[in-house]
Formats: structure tokens, sequence, C-alpha cells
């Protein structure tokens, strides 16, 4: 089903929510990475344990891709290894196909898992040791952080290119998925890791750093958004996406959520009845949570839009 795409569609792939949940999550994991990431470059120490919690959602996010996206092949973990190596005989070895944009984003997705493990262990074993002091620092933990970004920013962006290389209404009449699905994983990923704040005391000073961002993201969400509606407009094939009305709404919940977070400061909450210990308020959570639902109906918009 998902192989199809790599020769362009000519007719609905008729794709299910397993694939919707792939991009919704897969947009996500890599979100979080880079953002994770940005916090650790940033030099400040209390924005470190935010930071870990990037990490511990990219990897968990992750984890959950290759399954949703092997439950839609319809032919299990197989044929996403059959996607990595080519098992023919007298063929046998690594299969890498640089034409394809499935064979691209399989091995991105198995590489990036890599850095994603080995960001969340270490984030662990910080954990653990109570410490500040990286197992994996340096300048050489830093390009690891900053290779593991440019994977996970293509990670995010790329459920979106690969819609746009078919031949699907819709999918192929506008440019602007792929930075659409990386301005909306980017976003979502802010407000997921602030909700998660809330489990971490520790890591509420990030909270106004994450909201300023998710704002940022939001907007460019939201332009993005409009050049898609301009360009299938001129297209001719805007209608197809007045079914999916409800949907749209829903997404617009999502960025104006995401606008009004980084106006409005983040109420944060003396938790375990000393001020020194702080926890994200519920205001956060809701905020947080209208976010991610508008994020999932973007993805789940764009995709029935062209079945």
């Amino acid at each position: 089903m998902l192989l199809a795409a790599s020769e362009h569609f000519v007719r609905a792939p008729q794709w299910t929510w397993f694939i919707l949940g792939y991009f919704f999550f897969a947009g996500l994991s890599g979100g979080s990475y880079a953002i994770a990431t940005l916090l650790r470059l940033a030099g400040d120490p209390r924005d470190e344990a935010a930071a870990r919690i990037g990490f511990y959602v990219s990897f968990v996010t992750v984890l959950v891709c290759p399954v949703l996206l092997t439950v839609d092949l319809g032919a299990g973990w197989v044929r996403f290894w059959h996607m990595l190596v080519n098992v023919t005989p007298g063929d046998q070895g690594l299969s890498f196909k640089y034409w394809s944009p499935m064979s691209i984003g399989a091995w991105t997705l198995f590489v990036f898992g890599l850095f994603a493990a080995v960001s969340a262990l270490e984030s662990f074993l910080l954990d653990r040791r109570g410490s500040d002091s990286r197992p994996f620092g340096g300048p050489l933990g830093l390009l690891f952080n900053v290779v593991g970004t440019v994977l996970a920013l293509f990670l995010a962006s790329y459920t979106g290119v690969l819609l746009s290389v078919s031949n699907q209404p819709v999918w192929s009449d506008t440019w602007a998925l792929g930075g659409l699905f990386l301005a909306s994983g980017l976003s979502g990923s802010a407000a997921l890791i602030a909700w998660m704040t809330r489990y971490r005391p520790d890591a509420a000073y990030t909270l106004l750093r994450l909201h300023a961002a998710a704002g940022y993201f939001a907007i460019l969400e939201l332009i993005l958004l409009v050049v898609f509606f301009v360009t299938i407009w001129f297209a001719g094939v805007a209608g197809r996406t007045l079914p999916l009305l409800p949907l749209w709404i829903l997404a617009a919940v999502g960025i104006a959520a995401g606008l009004v977070a980084a106006r409005r400061p983040a109420r944060i909450e003396p938790a375990g009845g000393t001020a020194a210990v702080l926890r994200a308020g519920s205001n956060v959570v809701l905020i947080s949570l209208l976010v991610l639902i508008g994020v999932l109906a973007l993805r789940a918009g764009v995709i029935f839009s062209a079945q």
C-alpha cells in the first residue's frame, strides 16, 4: 500500500487511521528531539530537565512509528525489514534506493531511532545519577545531538513531502505540505513537552520558553496552512476539503491555542508544600491538549482529503 508512494499514486491509496498515527507520532518524535537539542544548546543548565523530557518523548514516540507503519503495510515486520535489507538470493545486502521516497523514509526512521535511543539512554543515566555531567558530553556529544536533529527535522517534514511527490489531487497540488507538517510537528512537540513538565517539577523553569516557541511555530503553521488552501484553491481542488470542515476547525483551534500560550504566561503552582518545587498548572495541560488535537486533526484533514 505505502510502497505506491515511490511510484506516484494513480488512485487513492485508501490509507487507514494507522497511517495517520504514523504521521502524527513521526512529527512529535522529530519535533521533540529538535526542541530538546535546542534547549541543550541554549546553554542554560536550568533547561536541561526539559531537554531530557524531550529526548524521552522522542524515543517513546519513534518506537510507535514502525509498528503503525508495518500494520498499515499489512505484511508485518518482514515487509519493513525488506525495505532496509535486500534478501534476494545472489543480491543480498543493504537496500537503499536514493530515488525512492519510501526507502529514504524507512532508513531515516531506522537511523534516527538509533539517535533517539542513545539520547534517551543518556538522559536516563543522568537522572539515575542525579548529575549534570553528561556521559556522552563535550563537543562530540553536542555534535551527536545536532546530527540527530538534522534527521529529526527531516523525519518530521518527510511525511508531508511523501504526499507531495504523489499525483493525488490536493497532495500534489501544493508545495506547502513538508513545511506545514514540520511546523505542526514542532508546535505539537513543544506543547507535549510543556505538558510533561507537570510531572517533572524541575523542568517548570522552561515553560515560558516552550510556550514562546509554540507561539512561533503556530504562526509559521498558520501561514503555511493559508498557503496550502490558497494553492489548492488555484488548482481547483479546494472543494475536496469541504467535507472535512470539522477537522479544519479543530486544526485552527489548535493553532489558536498555541498563539494564546505564547501571549499568556504559563501559570505555575506550588507543589509538595514548598514554593521551591513547582509544577505546570491545569491551564498548561488544557492548552497542550488543544494543540495536540489540532496537530492530529490537521494531518487527518490533509490525508483524507485525497482519499
